[in-house]
C-alpha cells in the first residue's frame, strides 16, 4: 500500500475528528500561540464553564463562545463586553488590547465610479 492511499488517511472534519480536540481546545492553542507570535506575555487556560481566560499587560480577558445569530464570541476585557462574529475578531480585540504597540489596520470598501464625471 502507498503513502496515497485512501483507506489510511486520517479524517479531518466529522464525528471521527471531533473526538479527538474539542473547539475550545483548539482556540486555546491558537490563542497561547498567538501570544508567542506576538511576543506578548501572558497566559490562556480554560475555565470549569468553557470559557477562556487571558492576562497579561495588566488586562483581564474573558472570552465565551455564544448563541447569538449574529455574534459568535463575547470578548470581555476588563469588565468591558464586546461581540466577535468570528475568531478572527477575536484575534484582533485580544491584540489591541494586549500588545501596546499593534495598530488595526481596517479596510474599508465603498462603491464609487470608475472614472470621475
Amino acid at each position: 500500500m502507498s503513502p496515497h492511499d485512501p483507506e489510511k488517511w486520517e479524517p479531518v472534519f466529522g464525528p471521527d475528528h471531533a473526538a479527538k480536540e474539542s473547539p475550545n481546545e483548539l482556540t486555546c492553542e491558537l490563542l497561547a500561540q498567538s501570544l508567542v507570535a506576538w511576543r506578548v506575555a501572558g497566559y490562556v487556560e480554560r475555565t470549569s464553564d468553557g470559557a477562556l481566560l487571558i492576562g497579561g499587560n495588566a488586562k483581564d480577558i474573558r472570552i465565551e463562545r455564544t448563541p447569538h445569530a449574529m455574534f459568535r464570541w463575547t470578548v470581555m476585557i476588563n469588565g468591558r463586553t464586546r461581540g466577535a462574529i468570528s475568531l478572527v475578531a477575536v484575534l484582533r480585540q485580544v491584540r489591541e488590547a494586549l500588545d501596546p504597540g499593534y495598530t488595526a489596520v481596517r479596510v474599508r470598501i465603498a462603491a464609487a465610479a470608475l472614472v470621475p464625471s
